[in-house]
């Protein structure tokens, strides 16, 4: 879809450098359990995972906000503000992210602040919800096999008063911003009224918008600059099955239409990703992945990815194949993990060198 060169990536790159971004949406804490499996029990006809390692990462809207972080995040030890979750030292040198959110008063919130702080960037955007808990999400995995998901979280709408917090927070770091995402799971944070009221606050001071919608508010993100569904958020939207080529341009103009978008980006896992842009051009972007091991947390990356791009500069066309390619990136890792600056630009510039960039 686009032909990068060389200098035209490392000015792209280099343009992220400063662009503060704000993640809205649902915060989760994702824990790990890493094992193996070497008997059934006797209790029951399960596998019996007997773990190794334990591992505490950011999720939901918090990970999409770490991939900004980590779009300007080199493995060196100079200007430190962070650490990985494997001890390694990164700098930032690129986005810098505003998580904007709710959490509990539970010993979930306090972990969930405590790891975003570690990682380098604060956590003063997020408010206290005393009625629900902190949404916690504990993974077990064996012989590089997810065995269990254990959810803990409350669904239901965030009241009135905290909606209120939340566009207070917002509203008073409105001028330092260069974009914002809206980063729905369906957990209550995104309501209708508050999206309507954010939307509105951004449209009006210029910023850029970018949505990663799930079903139940889909249709209320209306007039934002990119809107990036997956397949199967569309099918079930708008009622259809996307399967031909022909079906997917036709949901993409119906989404174009309906919500006044600037563009939309529709996900379509291993076909990559198509683009439908207000201007009528429609673009298919092959995948990128090199191999798939887990795709969580590929569509964290994607946005994240997509909307420092587009603060950066980039056409939406260029911002769409910076994503695709650093959404092929983490599908290759095990578990939810964010996209490093410099891996993306050594594959970007690596295609250039294969002539398929």
């Amino acid at each position: 879809m686009v032909s990068f060169e060389s200098s035209r990536l490392r000015a792209l790159f280099k343009a992220f450098d400063g662009k503060r971004i704000a993640v809205v949406g649902d915060l989760m804490l994702d824990r790990y359990y890493w094992g193996s499996v070497t008997r059934i029990s006797p209790e029951a006809p399960v596998p019996v995972v007997e773990v190794d390692e334990e591992s505490t990462r950011l999720g939901g809207a918090a990970n999409v906000a770490l991939n900004i972080l980590k779009l300007g995040g080199i493995p060196y030890p100079i200007g430190v503000i962070g650490y990985d979750n494997d001890g390694t030292i990164f700098t930032s040198l690129g986005g810098i992210p505003f998580l904007v959110g709710v959490a509990g008063s539970d010993d979930g919130g306090g972990l969930l602040r405590a790891t975003i702080e570690r990682q380098g960037f604060p956590s003063d955007g997020i408010v206290t919800d005393r009625s629900r808990p902190t949404t916690v999400k504990t993974r077990v995995i064996a012989h590089h096999q997810h065995v269990v998901r254990i959810d803990q979280e409350v669904k239901t709408d965030i009241d009135a008063g905290i909606q209120k917090q939340i566009l207070d927070v917002l509203g008073s770091n409105m001028s330092t911003l260069d974009g914002i995402i809206l980063e729905d799971y369906n957990k209550g944070v995104l309501t209708r009224d508050l999206i309507k009221a954010i939307i509105e606050l951004a449209k009006k001071r210029e910023k850029i918008i970018a949505v990663d919608p799930k079903f139940h508010n889909f249709f209320e993100f209306r007039n934002a600059t990119v809107f990036k569904p997956n397949r199967k958020e569309t099918e079930e939207a708008l009622g259809v099955r996307l399967v031909r080529p022909g079906e997917v341009e036709k949901a993409g103009r119906t989404l174009l239409e309906r919500l006044g978008a600037d563009n939309v980006l529709m996900t379509l896992g291993e076909k990559g990703m198509a683009l439908f842009e207000r201007s009528g051009n429609v673009s298919m972007v092959p995948t990128h992945a090199r191999h798939v091991a887990d795709v969580s947390g590929a569509g964290d990356t994607v946005i994240a990815t997509l909307t420092v791009a587009l603060a950066a500069g980039a056409h939406i066309r260029e911002a769409a194949s910076l994503a695709n390619h650093a959404g092929g990136i983490v599908c290759g890792e095990v578990g939810i993990v964010p996209i490093v600056k410099g891996d993306l630009l050594d594959v970007l510039l690596q295609s250039i060198d294969a002539g398929a960039a």
